[in-house]
């Protein structure tokens, strides 16, 4: 070690510690003591940091909301056409859940079972902020491209919706054996070649 070295971070460790638990104890529900053993620490180590633990699962929530949505600002702003715009934003969300298979337990919701109501919430509340992004993707594209969805913009957004949300649950399902992005090259190919037609005033 050297004296640039960041010293370890108490609270990213507990939220990393508690993304391996989803990871790693698939189905069991998650208590504080076994999260403090996991990390390392005294429970009250851990209060310090989070005074429950629902703002454990909000501090990783927020991780997820973070990583997602600052890459797709990325790709709104460097990929000008709407379908690669659409393809790159399903895949983004698809190989984010395949890499970190203890946040896509959260996406998939079946980790927040008994959970507050709230952290239900809010997952719902990220999904809706996907379908709207893809609703304005799709939007634009009849004012940039002169071409629409062959679908009204809110069902061709809730299909594509529906298709990453059922690759996540069927990840989490299987124990992270079916991956997200297995069959999805092929499948995009298929969406992709139906999503978008041309515009009436534009044939």
């Amino acid at each position: 070690m050297t004296q640039e070295t960041r010293p370890p971070n108490r609270r990213e460790q507990i939220l990393q510690g508690l993304a391996l638990m989803l990871e790693e104890d698939s189905g069991k529900r998650i208590t504080v003591a076994a999260l403090a053993r996991q990390v390392g620490v005294s429970e009250a180590a851990l209060y310090r940091h989070f005074p429950s633990k629902a703002r454990m699962f909000e501090g990783l929530i927020a991780f997820i909301e973070e990583s997602l949505f600052e890459r797709i600002g990325r790709i709104l702003d460097e990929v000008p056409e709407a379908v690669p715009r659409c393809g790159q934003i399903l895949t983004l969300v698809l190989a984010f859940a395949e890499k970190n298979p203890g946040l896509s337990r959260l996406l998939g919701g079946d980790a927040l079972t008994g959970e507050t109501s709230r952290l239900r919430l809010r997952i719902h509340q990220l999904f809706e902020r996907l379908e709207t992004q893809l609703k304005q993707v799709l939007r634009e594209a009849e004012l940039r491209e002169g071409r629409r969805p062959a679908l009204p913009v809110p069902a061709a957004a809730n299909l594509l919706l529906a298709h990453l949300e059922g690759q996540i649950s069927r990840y989490v399902r299987s124990d992270f054996r079916h991956r997200p992005t297995e069959h999805w090259d092929d499948q995009w190919a298929l969406f992709s070649a139906q999503l978008l037609r041309e515009s009436p005033q534009t044939a």
